[in-house]
C-alpha cells in the first residue's frame, strides 16, 4: 500500500541555530524581569504567597494551553504554533506595563497569621491578568521542544537538547545582568519591562523570517486519484492507506512505553524547582538582605555555570556515560545544591548554586533527550504538550505551596525541594515499575 503521510525533514538537513536562536530570544526577554519582580509584588502590596500566586497564574493557564498547542503543532506545524505562542507573551508584556500607569490603593487588605500580611491593588491585578495571558499561550516550550526532536536523529540527540538547554541558560545568564543595569536607572523597574517587551518583538521576527516549518502535516481526506481505467468505467481498487491519525488522548499517550515513568519523573523536577524558584527570591530579599543587583547577580553566576555544564561537560560526559547514569547522578548533585541553599553564608548559598547547576546541567536535558526519543516522531507534540501540562500542574502546586511553607518555616523549606528531587534518583534506581531502562 502507499504511504500518503508527508515525509518530514531528513535529521541533519536543518540547522538548528534559528530554533536555539528563538529559545534564547524567548528566554532573555521572560529572564530579564527574573530579579525585581519579587521586590516589584511587594511594592504593589504582595507577599511571598502572592508572588508564589502570581508565577502560579501562569502555570494555571499553561495547563490549559500547552496540551491543545501541542497538538496542534502535530497537525498544523510547529511554526505556526510557535508564532501564536509568542505573539501571547508580546501581548502580556504590553499589559504588564499598563500596570505601571495606575494607582496603588489597596482595595483589600489582608492579615492573617495562615496568609500573611498583603494588600491587594490595581497593578497587582493586572500584573495576574498578563501573567495568564502569557500562560495561556505559552506552549512556546513544548513546541520548541517537538521542533528539535523533528529535525535531530537518535545519534545527535542528547547533544542538541543540552545545546538547547545551553542557549536557555545564555538567556538566563544575559537577563538578570541587564536587569540590574536596566533597574539601577532612575526609570526604575519600567525600563526592564519595556526591553522584554522589545526583546519578545524580536523573537517574533525570527519565527517569522527565520524558521522553517520541521514537521509534515498528514492529509485531511483521501486524494482525488485520477487514471485511465477510471474514466473508461473500469473498477479500481484504490491501494493506499491514511496514516498518521492515531489516538492523541492522554490515556493513549500514557498507554505509550515508559511515558507514564518519564512524566511521573518530569513533574517531579518541575515541583522541586518550583519550590526553589519561589522560595529563594524570597530568601534573598528578606532573610539575606540581598538587593535587586545582587539577586541578578546570583542567578546570572547560576545560569552562567549551567552553561559550562550543558556545553563541554555533557557534550564530554555523554560520551562515556548512560543516560541513566547522567540522569541519576545528576538529580543527587541537584538535591545536594537545594540542601546546601539553608545555610546563611553567601560561600555556602554559592556553592549551592554550583551543585545546583551541575546537577540541573547533566539531568535535565538527557532527561529531555530520553522523553524525546521515547515520544517518537509521531506523538512528539502530544506528548511534549501533556509533560508541559504536568510541569504546569507541579508548578501550580510547587509555587503556592513554596510561598506558604516559606511564610511558615523560611529556609527549611529547601530541604523539601532536596527530598523531591531525590526521590528521582531513589526512582530511577530502585523504583520497579519507574526505574529508567537503559537507552
Amino acid at each position: 500500500m502507499a504511504d500518503t503521510t508527508l515525509s518530514g525533514p531528513a535529521p541533519g538537513r536543518f540547522s538548528i541555530l534559528p530554533i536555539l536562536s528563538v529559545n534564547f530570544v524567548g528566554t532573555l526577554g521572560f529572564s530579564i524581569v527574573v530579579p525585581f519582580l519579587v521586590f516589584l509584588v511587594a511594592k504593589w502590596g504582595g507577599n511571598a504567597l502572592i508572588y508564589g500566586a502570581l508565577a502560579a497564574t501562569y502555570s494555571a493557564f499553561q495547563l490549559i494551553g500547552a496540551p491543545i498547542l501541542g497538538r496542534w503543532s502535530d497537525r498544523i506545524g510547529r511554526r505556526k504554533v510557535l508564532l501564536v505562542s509568542q505573539l501571547g507573551t508580546l501581548a502580556s508584556w504590553a499589559i504588564f506595563l499598563i500596570a505601571f500607569t495606575l494607582p496603588v490603593a489597596p482595595l483589600l487588605e489582608v492579615d492573617s497569621a495562615l496568609v500573611g500580611q498583603f494588600a491587594v491593588t490595581l497593578p497587582l491585578i493586572v500584573l495576574f491578568i498578563a501573567r495568564a495571558a502569557d500562560g495561556l499561550t505559552g506552549g512556546n516550550v513544548s513546541v520548541a521542544n517537538a521542533y528539535l526532536s523533528d529535525i535531530t536523529d537518535d545519534q545527535h540527540r542528547t547533544a542538541h537538547f543540552g545545546q538547547m538547554a545551553l542557549s536557555t541558560n545564555i538567556g538566563f545568564v544575559a537577563g538578570p545582568a541587564l536587569a540590574g543595569l536596566l533597574g539601577a536607572t532612575q526609570f526604575g523597574e519600567i525600563v526592564p519591562v519595556i526591553a522584554a517587551l522589545l526583546i519578545s518583538g524580536v523573537a517574533t521576527l525570527l519565527i517569522v523570517f527565520g524558521l522553517r516549518e520541521s514537521n509534515a502535516r498528514l492529509l485531511d481526506a483521501r486524494p482525488g486519484l485520477k487514471n485511465a481505467c477510471k474514466v473508461f468505467g473500469q473498477d479500481t481498487k484504490e491501494c493506499y492507506a491514511l496514516k498518521g491519525r492515531q489516538e492523541t488522548s492522554t490515556k493513549a499517550i500514557l498507554r505509550l512505553p515508559y511515558i507514564a515513568e518519564l512524566l511521573t519523573i518530569n513533574f517531579l523536577v518541575m515541583l522541586g524547582f518550583s519550590l526553589f524558584y519561589v522560595a529563594f527570591p524570597t530568601h534573598a530579599a528578606l532573610a539575606l538582605n540581598w538587593s535587586v543587583v545582587e539577586t541578578g547577580t546570583y542567578f546570572a553566576v547560576l545560569s552562567l555555570f549551567m552553561v559550562v555544564v550543558q556545553g563541554p561537560v555533557l557534550t564530554t560526559l555523554s560520551k562515556s556515560m548512560s543516560e541513566r547514569t547522567l540522569i541519576v547522578g545528576g538529580s543527587i548533585l541537584l538535591a545536594l545544591g537545594f540542601a546546601a541553599l539553608i545555610r546563611g553564608e553567601t560561600a555556602m548559598i554559592y556553592a549551592g548554586a554550583a551543585l545546583i547547576a551541575l546537577g540541573n546541567g547533566l539531568m535535565w536535558p538527557t532527561f529531555m533527550a530520553v522523553l524525546s526519543k521515547q515520544a517518537g516522531k509521531t506523538y512528539q507534540g502530544a506528548v511534549q504538550g501533556l509533560a508541559s501540562s504536568l510541569g504546569a500542574a507541579a508548578s501550580i502546586i510547587g509555587l503556592i505551596g513554596g510561598g506558604l511553607l516559606y511564610t511558615w518555616l523560611g529556609a527549611p523549606v529547601f530541604l523539601g525541594a532536596a527530598a523531591i528531587i531525590g526521590a528521582i534518583a531513589a526512582m530511577a534506581l530502585f523504583g520497579g515499575g519507574c526505574k529508567l531502562r537503559p537507552v
